[in-house]
């Protein structure tokens, strides 16, 4: 069975095609600045990257753009082979705590929770529909970000506002990435051989959150009503005091929307040193830049303090810490700052594994601790899209 797994945002469209149940990647391609007079799209087969562009007016032409490529490349010899669509969406609210065949109840859900995903549920929609148009009877599918986190006990999801902002707003901590921790979750058990395990996982990419997993499920995590708060990002801030926003709402006469733009798209690394990419803020401290030090000083620091806390949360039980995404698959200087900041638990690094481990290098995943540490760190990479085709399958074939 031939899956198309899709990911768009407010002007990209991530795609790629599986034949399940092996979990073969046929094809996988990127299109970006979707309406901008500088689109382009990048496409993977059999090893080979194709680069092509041309000005896409709306996810509809880029849908074409998919079917083109899926035709052109021959991963298809027409469109009936292609049996299932998975989408992944930011945000399920309370509602959804698993992936579900797509319906026009859940696409009014989807618009309706768009107050609580304004960047990205747009996008979410606009590749939904478009792949409908494209696709006319074939089965799509919803992968919630925050689904997985939802058996969080109460005590970790209610924030200590007035209680009627719950009840009446739905303010509460969802936690997102989900996909991601649930897949790393599912690797976890098997290679522990363990159902009930429990974990801190780190995904620590352009965007970030850490997930504390107990018994084998999500108990809590770092991101909240939206994916600003936890960490310190690439580009956003993470948790700050929340009187900054009127305070500098006061003294700048920003509106709170150029303040929350601020908080999303001008802060985390890039706020303090100008870049936004960990490798770019590695280069300017390696050249003695005073603000990207600090601002890797920072990042580390706020890391290994919810590493911490989670170790608590878990009562010093943890079978693994896991690193993934881009910045802890690949920084191996970074890992070794966050393990630096970690000894008083007892964690200590191997410093010549953590240097042999990388996407780009022979070696992928692997323990970065020594024999010696209280407890293991492993790097293992991520799939969020092999979770979104899984679970597509699993539905489709189920219904």
């Amino acid at each position: 069975m031939k899956i198309l797994c899709v990911n768009a945002g407010s002007s990209s469209l991530k795609f790629q095609v599986f034949e399940m149940p092996e979990g073969k990647t046929l094809i996988s391609g990127y299109i970006e600045k979707i309406g901008q007079e500088d689109c382009f799209w990048n496409v993977k087969i059999n090893g080979e990257k194709i680069k092509s562009e041309r000005y896409l007016k709306d996810h509809s032409a880029a849908a074409e753009v998919l079917i083109d490529e899926l035709l052109k490349n021959k991963v298809v010899e027409n469109l009936g082979e292609i049996k299932a669509i998975g989408h992944r969406v930011l945000h399920g609210g309370e509602k959804y705590s698993d992936s579900v065949l797509i319906t026009d109840e859940v696409i009014k859900d989807i618009e309706d929770l768009t107050k609580l995903g304004p960047l990205h549920h747009p996008g979410n929609l606009a590749g939904i529909k478009a792949m409908q148009k494209a696709f006319p009877g074939v089965p799509n599918v919803a992968v919630f970000d925050t689904a997985f986190h939802q058996t969080m006990p109460k005590k970790n999801f209610i924030y200590p506002v007035p209680y009627s902002w719950y009840k009446d707003y739905g303010v509460r901590k969802y936690g997102f990435h989900g996909t991601s921790h649930k897949y790393i979750t599912g690797e976890m058990k098997k290679r522990l051989n363990k159902e009930n395990v429990n974990l801190i996982i780190c995904h620590v990419g352009s965007g970030a959150s850490i997930a504390c997993i107990k018994n084998g499920k999500c108990y809590d995590t770092t991101m909240g009503l939206t994916p600003l708060d936890g960490l310190m990002m690439g580009t956003r801030s993470g948790s700050i005091d929340p009187s900054i926003i009127e305070y500098v709402m006061n003294e700048s006469g920003k509106t709170i929307n150029e303040i929350t733009d601020d908080l999303n798209k001008k802060s985390g690394f890039y706020g303090i040193c100008g870049v936004a990419d960990c490798r770019d803020v590695e280069k300017y401290a390696s050249e003695d830049n005073e603000n990207a030090i600090l601002a890797l000083d920072m990042y580390a620091d706020r890391i290994a303090k919810y590493i911490a806390d989670y170790y608590i949360e878990l009562e010093g039980n943890v079978d693994s810490i896991v690193f993934t995404a881009g910045v802890l698959e690949n920084g191996a200087a970074m890992r070794k700052m966050i393990i630096d900041r970690l000894l008083p638990l007892g964690i200590t690094i191997n410093e010549d594994m953590n240097n042999k481990i990388a996407s780009f290098k022979e070696i992928h995943e692997g323990i970065i601790t020594d024999p010696y540490s209280k407890i293991n760190i492993m790097v293992l990479p991520t799939d969020e899209e092999i979770m979104i085709v899984k679970d597509t399958f699993n539905i489709v074939v189920n219904e």
